[in-house]
């Protein structure tokens, strides 16, 4: 029996599998059977293939207050699937496609989904609370006693079922690799087009990007097929600038070896006045400021892809502002996430994106939280998690 056939048998009635649960702030992971009820309107069941660990899942995994920490929850948010059944109203779906869940949504319908201004959802974007798109609290996620599993980024993908909106749903191409395009759900997707449709780094310019995880490296490829002639990267772990010229980095400067100068000021001696891009990849306050003192007087732009964990404010120097430096901040890179990773799957498919050095583990799922030790030790960029294998 097929895939698609099994599917078949499942559809309209709850799947019981398994899932790795968070059930308190910062330990491991619980392995455990739960139910998957099926979708509703406007949703998707998955069958997930394979998911990956980013930043995000560790940060909120961490998280033991506020209305944000919630429990027990499916974490998990990049990953690949296949489309086990379909809810009402669901057009361009069907049993059995390839597809590739994404945090930040793209309705399609709104003013701003509509404009080319931004990769802004105003009819969802501005609700990060609920468990799903359409139905506030209501969990599709049921553990063993019948109590609700809370969803996380509208994906919780650490679950070898998920119901997902379509909202928050791409169609990809069967012909890549799946683990390859498990990365375009966030991290790479983040930092590529970051340098493509915020900064819109142009052939010949000049980059620093500060922090050299897996968006900070994603940045660098973005701006190397954009050909620019200097790209630094600006990070304290030395490990990460012989990782960092694969995605095209031509510089590296170590803050702990400045000296007494700031890397700003390094960097203005480097490119002779400042770059014309910064990216500030970390989520830090300190390293915002440096990142935009970084940039040329007059023209340098400086693009903040760093969660700061307490949204701490900011703080800039108004002459730095009114000489002509500006500074935004993006999420997702400012993709729309149903028109550009299409495009990025074809530049992958043409061998043009470098996905292929992002990967430096691959898991079973049973050993998910290996993928945490690695990630917090600084020893992985994109672990793979298999649900099969």
């Amino acid at each position: 029996m097929d895939k698609t056939s099994s599917f078949s048998i499942q559809k309209g009635k709850p799947i019981r599998c398994k899932a790795a649960l968070c059930r308190k702030a910062g330990e491991a992971l619980v392995m455990e059977e739960i139910q998957v009820d099926p979708p509703q309107a406007y949703e998707v069941r998955i069958k997930i293939i394979c998911t990956s660990l980013c930043h995000t899942d560790v940060t909120f995994w961490k998280l033991d207050s506020g209305p944000l920490a919630r429990f027990p929850r499916i974490l998990g948010h990049e990953s690949v699937g296949l489309v086990e059944s379909i809810g009402e109203h669901v057009d361009g779906f069907k049993q059995g496609d390839v597809v590739l869940p994404v945090f930040h949504p793209n309705c399609e319908e709104c003013k701003d989904c509509k404009s080319s201004k931004s990769n802004w959802c105003a009819r969802y974007a501005n609700d990060s609370i609920s468990n799903t798109r359409r139905y506030g609290m209501a969990s599709r996620f049921k553990d063993s006693t019948g109590e609700d599993i809370h969803h996380f980024l509208f994906v919780s993908s650490f679950s070898e079922y998920t119901v997902v909106d379509i909202a928050h749903l791409v169609k990809i191409s069967p012909d890549i690799p799946v683990q390859k395009a498990a990365l375009l759900s966030c991290g790479v997707s983040t930092g590529v087009g970051a340098a493509w449709k915020v900064a819109n780094v142009e052939e010949g310019s000049t980059v620093a990007v500060f922090g050299l995880g897996a968006v900070g490296l994603a940045v660098a490829e973005g701006a190397r097929l954009r050909g620019a002639a200097k790209i630094i990267g600006v990070d304290l772990n030395p490990d990460k600038f012989e990782l960092g010229k694969k995605f095209g980095f031509t510089d590296f400067v170590n803050p702990t070896l400045c000296g007494e100068k700031k890397v700003s000021e390094v960097i203005k001696e480097m490119t002779g006045g400042g770059v014309d891009y910064s990216f500030e990849c970390v989520g830090l306050p300190s390293i915002l400021s440096e990142a935009f003192i970084s940039t040329r007087t007059g023209s340098g732009k400086t693009v903040m892809l760093g969660m700061g964990k307490h949204a701490a404010p900011i703080s800039l120097g108004s002459f730095d502002l009114l000489s002509g430096r500006t500074i935004c901040g993006s999420l997702f890179g400012g993709l729309k996430s149903k028109l550009d990773i299409p495009v990025l799957v074809d530049h992958y498919l043409k061998k043009e994106l470098n996905l292929d050095s992002f990967i430096t583990h691959e898991l079973k799922f049973q050993e998910i939280n290996k993928a945490f030790e690695l990630l917090e030790e600084g020893k992985s960029l994109r672990c793979i998690i298999w649900m099969d294998k």
